[in-house]
């Protein structure tokens, strides 16, 4: 039985209907998340501006916030390459 040209009219409003609603839902997840990421930021930039406060070096502590992300063979190696870069430069 072939579908009416309203039949499908209405069909197609439908499905626009859902993915422009669909669209929206993921836009206002986005935007929420943005700006939870933003609190984040400031919440960490706050903790580092207390750890300066009681006189710690900010770098530092940068420095071992990113390696501890690292595995400790990803640690190992990079540390290994770092050193032979200073020895060629002659820093070490």
């Amino acid at each position: 039985m072939p579908a009416t040209a309203e039949a499908v009219q209405t069909k197609e409003a439908v499905a626009t209907a859902v993915a422009k609603d669909q669209l929206k839902a993921f836009v206002e997840r986005i935007e929420r998340l943005e700006e939870e990421k933003k609190a984040i930021a400031d919440d960490i930039r706050d903790v580092y501006a207390e750890a300066k406060g009681n006189g710690y070096d900010v770098k530092a502590l940068r420095t071992i916030i990113r390696l501890r992300k690292q595995d400790k063979t990803e640690r190992q190696e990079h540390e290994a390459i770092l050193e032979t870069y200073m020895h060629a430069l002659g820093m070490i």
